[in-house]
């Protein structure tokens, strides 16, 4: 996906009055067209709704589909997914707006989502503390609340409120709204520059990230510590979501239909699954170089470890290689409930958060073993579905204001 060229012309009317001679000021060369595609991207849709539900599952006490998820195969995981495809996203739906409106229409545009899902976060923040409170309460249990990190506002609720509104007091398990809010705040800036040039406003991205290591930067959270997603880092992978929108994935394609690449992120995923193993299995971890170890770890989540980005990377090229756009299984019937929750996802992860403390509660009261922790995943797993489901009826044959769907990108904006 190449920028558009405009070429702006010149016209001189021969017959107008005599004027000065002047050296003619040379015009200023024309910003490029975002150019973004048409068609909805079904594979964004189905790895956006696989990581809502990965979200879920982890989120949930350790049990059997817990093995499934790729936090245990590898340095990444799910949340890594799902903020590139919101960085994706984002640029494909406002890069269409700026191209057609301007600046201050898509701007004012961004801003207003950025309240929408603001308001979501208030909304479910409250939810979730009230369902927390509930039970706590209800079956005399303080550590839930405890566990759920809510003691604070028990304690200080009036303090506490105020210290929610801005963005620094979060429940266990509430950290990626604030995250995406505060990227979503600075996407116009981002989309600007990268009309003029994408490839600087990339490298701005990755020096932002270095300066983060560096120089330890980072948002305080309340009452004490940080941010559990630092948005100096996280912003890196947002960015870069936002430059493969608008050029950088089409650049790349030759790079990435290379072999010699796919070889050498096959190499990189097979040494982070074989480090992976030294965790869940205390006998491999004697085979772990002492040095490798000492310049590995930690591999901080907070502030997206290079090893963690890097994977990602492998990850995603290795998925493209093997997954084409115009794979015929995209339009299964059996992918559909992913699918589905994908393309409605600001509704669906508020569902999976409420939902996760509602399986911690009842795993943590009933004692089922292994077979309950399956029922209580796949039963969580439904009713995202059958949300989603709803909500795609809803759309299709009750909101007439609906956007049609391949302009829409959910969680960034829905309309263009």
């Amino acid at each position: 996906m190449t920028a558009a060229q405009r070429a702006e012309q010149s016209i001189v009317d021969p017959s107008g009055p005599a004027v000065p001679s002047v050296e003619p000021t040379p015009a200023a060369a024309p910003l490029p067209k975002i150019t973004t595609p048409v068609e909805r991207e079904l594979r964004l849709d189905l790895f956006r709704g696989m990581a809502l539900w990965l979200i879920f599952i982890d989120h949930l006490p350790p049990n059997i589909l817990t093995w499934f998820t790729i936090r245990n195969y590898g340095f990444s995981d799910a949340t890594e997914i799902f903020i590139f495809i919101s960085g994706y996203t984002a640029a494909f739906v406002y890069g269409r707006a700026m191209n057609e409106r301007g600046f201050l229409v898509s701007s004012a545009r961004i801003l207003k989502r950025v309240w929408q899902i603001y308001v979501a976060h208030v909304f479910l923040f409250t939810i979730y503390l009230a369902e927390i409170s509930y039970v706590a309460t209800r079956f005399d249990n303080p550590l839930y609340a405890e566990e759920m990190g809510i003691l604070d506002f028990l304690k200080q609720p009036d303090v506490t409120i105020i210290q929610a509104l801005l963005l620094k007091f979060r429940p266990v398990n509430m950290d990626v709204l604030p995250l995406y809010i505060v990227l979503m705040l600075f996407l116009a800036p981002v989309l600007w520059m990268m009309r003029r040039v994408p490839d600087i406003t990339l490298g701005l991205s990755v020096a932002l990230y270095v300066i983060t290591w560096e120089f330890d930067l980072y948002l305080s959270a309340y009452p004490s510590g940080y941010w559990i997603f630092n948005p100096f880092s996280w912003q890196l992978l947002f960015v870069f979501g936002a430059w493969c929108a608008l050029g950088g994935a089409q650049r790349m394609s030759r790079i990435l239909s290379s072999r010699i690449t796919i070889a050498l992120c096959a190499v990189y995923l097979v040494f982070a699954f074989c480090v992976t193993l030294t965790w869940h299995i205390p006998q491999l971890s004697s085979y772990m170089p002492s040095r490798l170890a000492q310049w590995m770890y930690p591999i901080s989540k907070t502030d997206l470890d290079v090893l963690r980005f890097a994977h990602f990377l492998a990850l995603a090229a290795v998925t493209i290689y093997l997954l084409p756009k115009d794979w015929s299984g995209l339009k299964s019937k059996w992918l559909r409930p992913l699918i589905l929750c994908g393309q409605h996802s600001l509704e669906i992860f508020c569902l999976g958060v409420f939902l996760a403390f509602a399986g911690h509660f009842i795993l943590g009261e009933l004692a089922g073993g292994a077979l309950m922790h399956f029922a209580v995943s796949i039963g969580g797993i439904l009713i995202m579905w059958g949300a989603a489901w709803m909500l795609w009826w809803y759309k299709r044959n009750a909101d007439k204001t609906a956007a049609p769907a391949a302009n829409t990108a959910d969680l960034v904006g829905g309309r263009s």
